[in-house]
Formats: structure tokens, sequence, C-alpha cells
């Protein structure tokens, strides 16, 4: 794919368990094209959460190779790959991971610590929020916010260093479905402005449908939604 953003080539991740090794990801592959918008599928325990930490330069595969941006970042040593999430990948959590003692906008400053851009920092924090609606929420600590209200903090954080990719783990897991549907709406329309690629991961096939394509997991390896009813039954 000439326009990948990303590419994974047979990536295996396994854990120890005990004296064994259990193998979570048996061999994954696939391109994702710049600016395209991924849903990441799959029963629980399929390797869903494993595959975006090892995307995401947070855990490393025990085999295979991730490319992002033409750097292979599973072979980069520890201090040039916290470089490298910092400068490129953003990452949404469920559970928002805010810290409860620094308001909104010390939050979305955080990832600017380090790094070049840490004078710029309060600039930065207050447009990101304004960007996500929250302008007039700059002072407010994350009790004072909603549920809906805190998860675009956290999207306003991950996107403060203005990187290229952007991974979400289950982003509307914790919100009702109205407030769930306003932050995919936020997502597509951040994804237009900074030509974001996303890679979402979710259970829910309402969720999945806002993105292009769906990358689906059973058991570690990769398939159709069709294949995997088969597999299941």
């Amino acid at each position: 794919m000439p326009d990948s953003i990303l590419c994974v080539e047979n990536v295996q991740r396994s854990l120890a368990l005990g004296s064994h090794q259990l193998r979570v990801l048996k061999g994954v592959t696939f391109d994702i094209a710049l600016g395209e918008w991924i849903a990441l599928t799959g029963p629980s325990g399929s390797g869903k959460s494993t595959l975006l930490g090892v995307l995401g330069g947070i855990d490393r595969p025990t085999q295979g190779r991730v490319i992002l941006d033409e750097v292979e970042i599973s072979a980069l040593p520890e201090n040039r790959l916290a470089r490298l999430r910092n400068e490129k990948i953003g990452i949404v959590f469920q559970s928002f991971h805010l810290i409860p003692s620094m308001t909104a906008q010390e939050n979305v400053e955080v990832p600017l610590y380090v790094g070049p851009r840490g004078r710029q920092a309060s600039d930065l924090a207050r447009q990101m929020l304004e960007l996500v609606g929250l302008g007039e929420r700059l002072r407010h600590l994350p009790r004072q916010l909603s549920g809906g209200e805190q998860q675009r903090v956290a999207i306003a954080r991950a996107l403060v260093t203005q990187p290229r990719l952007l991974l979400a783990d289950e982003p509307t897991g914790n919100l009702d479905t109205a407030t769930g549907k306003q932050i995919l709406t936020l997502l597509a329309d951040l994804r237009c402005q900074l030509n974001l690629t996303i890679i979402m991961v979710t259970h829910d096939t309402a969720v999945a449908a806002y993105a292009d394509r769906r990358l689906h997991l059973v058991d570690g390896l990769l398939c159709t939604p069709e294949v995997s009813k088969v597999m299941m039954q």
C-alpha cells in the first residue's frame, strides 16, 4: 500500500503463564493507509488490546515487525521509542486516565513537558481544549466534569502533540449512548481537521460502523466477521 502509515508484518505476542507461554497474537499482518479509520473488533480474549499495545509501542512483539511512518518501532531502543510515542502516537482509554488533582488544561499539558514544546504548553493545551469544545472548562478538575467532558479532555491530551496516529481503546465504553455518539462525531471531525489515522478497539457493532473498515480478531488471528461466526458455532 503506497500511502500506508502503518505496516504490521507477522506480529506475534506471547505472555508468560507460569512455566508456559500463552500465544495471544499468532501472526497478524495488515497495512493501514494514511487517514484511515479502522475498527479493531473481536470477542473478549481475542487479543485486541494486546495488539493495540504493540501498535502503540507500549508492548513489543515476540516476533514480527511494526513499521510506523517508515520507522520500525518494534526495533527501537526504549529512549527513541518513548520519543516517537510522544511525537507520533496519541492514545485514548476507556477510563479516561486523567490526573485527579490537575485541571483540564494541566492534564492536556502533561505530554508537552517532554520535548521542545514545553514553553508553549499552556497555549497549545488551551487551543486543543477549545478544539474539542471545552474552552470554558479549562480550570475544572476531572471530578467537576461529566464523563463525556472527561473523555474530551483525554482526547485533547492525546492530540496535543499533533500525532499522526490515534489509538482508542473502547473510547465510548464508559459513556451512555448519546454521549458516545457525540464523542464519535468529535473523532470524525478531528480526523478531517488534523488528518488523523485512527485505530479504535470496540466490541460494539454500532460504534464500529463509524470506521472505514474493520479488522476482526478471533483467537489471535485476523479473520472476517462471517468466518468468525462459523468458527464459534
